[in-house]
């Protein structure tokens, strides 16, 4: 099950969505990064098994997860 959270520790105060605990392999992960990125039109990266996109995109990455066919859940707050 994918875990979906917003983030500003250790970020300069800026915004991020983390994505974390993604089934499948590390390129997978990149390319569902890479479609995430596109489907939201934000910068982002991969790195460490987890997806960090800019920005708070919580509600939009659950709903792309779903649609995609992942078990997708808020974490946090």
């Amino acid at each position: 099950m994918c875990r979906v959270r917003r983030e500003t520790k250790g970020r300069g105060g800026r915004e991020a969505t983390v994505i974390w605990d993604v089934p499948g392999g590390d390129t997978e992960l990149k390319s569902l990064g890479k479609a995430i990125k596109q489907r939201i039109g934000t910068g982002g990266s991969v790195k460490d098994g987890q997806i960090v996109i800019q920005g708070d995109h919580v509600d939009t990455v659950l709903t792309f997860l779903k649609h995609k066919g992942f078990q997708a859940k808020k974490a946090g707050g």
